[in-house]
């Protein structure tokens, strides 16, 4: 069974929700609350391709999907429904917009306008930040355009206020944008 133009995907860790954190052997629920979109599994599983793919994406490759794929919703009467990705049993469809990368069993890739920064401490200065430099990071996955532009990954770039839509991959924060959210490299 392969749709024509989505892939076909299971959560990963047959899970919808990742809302449970293993502290010091005990499993603790960090929230219950179905609408809480950081709660939500983005990790999927690809079960089929689309018909025709010509891609690099293969079954059995991991993506990075938006966070509503796998949500549950309440309908007007408070009815609780899956979204508009459900296929059924446990099987989603992701459209070609609806993943920011894919793992195929040796790195993350970014696809097609998304690339990854990393964000950088702040540094010394005569301003007072927190945590983390503001504006400036480190491009830990590109993609083929900004590659075609001379900015490859492990550039310091800087890029455009508003843009960082933060996701944790493999323990690490890194911020989700569009290539013309890159401003320079510095």
């Amino acid at each position: 069974m392969q749709s024509p133009f989505s892939f076909i995907v299971k959560a990963y860790n047959e899970r919808r929700y990742d809302n449970i954190k293993e502290i010091g052997g005990v499993d603790f629920i960090t929230s219950v609350s179905k609408e809480d979109h950081t709660a939500s599994n983005r990790f999927a599983t690809v079960v089929e391709v689309p018909l025709k793919y010509p891609g690099p994406i293969k079954k059995g490759d991991r993506l990075l999907v938006h966070h509503n794929v796998f949500k549950y919703y309440n309908d007007m009467r408070g009815r609780e429904k899956s979204g508009k990705s459900f296929f059924k049993d446990d099987m989603f469809f992701v459209d070609m917009d609806q993943f920011f990368m894919y793992h195929n069993g040796t790195q993350w890739n970014a696809h097609d306008k998304y690339c990854f920064v990393k964000p950088i401490d702040a540094r010394e200065s005569v301003i007072y930040k927190r945590g983390e430099e503001p504006l400036v990071g480190i491009l830990k996955h590109g993609n083929a355009e900004l590659e075609s532009l001379g900015v490859h990954e492990g550039d310091e770039i800087a890029f455009e206020p508003e843009s960082e839509y933060p996701f944790y991959i493999e323990g690490e924060k890194l911020y989700r944008m569009f290539t013309n959210n890159i401003m320079m490299t510095l």
